[in-house]
């Protein structure tokens, strides 16, 4: 898998959220249809944030003719994960105590989550 940047901006948030909810294979011009609460912008600041998450590695495109559709290259939750390795990994943190840190201040509803995924996990490796 190759390395993205998960850092997103607020256009390319919705952007992203546009592919996710609304792909794959969307043209610039069906992005910007579909765009909730963006209706004022430019056709080429649509093209360029797409060119810019073509290059950050968070979209795949392929030609249409003069045109590139666009597909999301992972899921919500794929990148999700991606952010979090990813922030471990720079702050060079030490994991176990860093999620220690952030049990801490869990509600009990993400501790039932993250223990649901944890036997999930269990089912599937062990």
């Amino acid at each position: 898998m190759r390395q993205r940047s998960t850092n997103l901006g607020d256009l390319e948030k919705v952007v992203m959220d546009t592919l996710w909810s609304h792909g794959p294979e969307l043209s610039v011009r069906d992005v910007m249809e579909r765009m909730e609460g963006e209706k004022d912008l430019a056709y080429t600041t649509i093209m360029t944030v797409l060119d810019r998450l073509a290059k950050k590695g968070l979209t795949d495109r392929t030609r249409d003719g003069r045109a590139w559709r666009y597909t999301a290259a992972s899921s919500r939750e794929e990148l999700a994960a991606t952010a979090l390795r990813s922030t471990l990994a720079n702050v060079q943190a030490d994991r176990q105590l860093a999620m220690m840190h952030f049990l801490d201040d869990a509600s009990p509803a993400e501790i039932d989550d993250l223990r649901a995924a944890l036997a999930e996990v269990e089912r599937r490796h062990g």
